[in-house]
Parts: C-alpha cells; sequence; structure tokens
C-alpha cells in the first residue's frame, strides 16, 4: 500500500498540500481540509476559507514557475473522496519536457479526464514534488 505521506508538498494550519500520483497533468496537485469531518467548501470556515485562497494563489505561482502552464483547472468533485479537497490542474496548449518526459495535455481546450492507466514512477513524482516545493518555499 502507498503511504501517501511521501505526496505531502507543505501542511498548513488547515490544508495540507500534496503532488497527485498521477501525472498525467504536470504538477497536478490536491489541497486537502485538515479538519476531519470537512464536506463541503460551503462548510469551510472563515479560517479555512481566508488560508486556501493564499494557498491556491502561492501554489499556482509555484506551478506556474516550475512547469509555466497554460491554464489552471480547479475542481471541488468529491466523488469518490467524500472530504473537502481541490484538485489544481495545470493545462497545457503544448507539449512540455520534464525530467526527460514528455507530458502531452491530450484534452487541451476541453474538460481534463483522468487516465487511470497512466503510470508516474516514484523517481518522476518526487522529482516533480521537490520542484513545485522548491518554488513554494520561496514564495
Amino acid at each position: 500500500m502507498k503511504n501517501h505521506s511521501d505526496d505531502i508538498i507543505k501542511k498548513y494550519d488547515f490544508w495540507t498540500v500534496k503532488v497527485y500520483s498521477n501525472q498525467e497533468y504536470l504538477g497536478r496537485c490536491v489541497i486537502w481540509c485538515n479538519r476531519e469531518n470537512a464536506l463541503d467548501l460551503t462548510d469551510a470556515t472563515e479560517d479555512e476559507k481566508r488560508e486556501f485562497f493564499q494557498i491556491i494563489k502561492n501554489l499556482k505561482m509555484a506551478i506556474e514557475k516550475a512547469f509555466n502552464p497554460d491554464w489552471m483547472n480547479y475542481s471541488f468533485l468529491g466523488n469518490s473522496a467524500r472530504h473537502l479537497h481541490c484538485q489544481m490542474v495545470p493545462r497545457y496548449k503544448n507539449e512540455r519536457e520534464f525530467s526527460g518526459v514528455i507530458f502531452k495535455d491530450k484534452r487541451w481546450g476541453y474538460n481534463w479526464l483522468l487516465d487511470e492507466s497512466y503510470i508516474t514512477s516514484s523517481e518522476l513524482l518526487q522529482s516533480i514534488k521537490t520542484k513545485i516545493k522548491d518554488n513554494l518555499d520561496k514564495i
């Protein structure tokens, strides 16, 4: 079983930022609410909302510096994980290369979809995580 604590980029008072294990969309991250009974964005406390908006602003800048996406998608779905979290999905008009791997956003201009068959090696995932974390720590 995978140890998801390895995916943590940064912990905050109310949220934890993690790199998403499937990097079909280069730089994809999850912002997970630390409160156990948090289900929906409309239930977020004022402190959680304030911190969340600072996090997405800073994380967006860190991902932009790392991978230069053309757009950012933010998703609050909760279909498989019934807990308050946001998927940050960078979108790319053209291919990107990182650590010798070519990333192509096959659905540019359309809603993102997860290809469950896409495999991200542990080494590549940690390189992506480190790149985002280094940039986030400088903000």
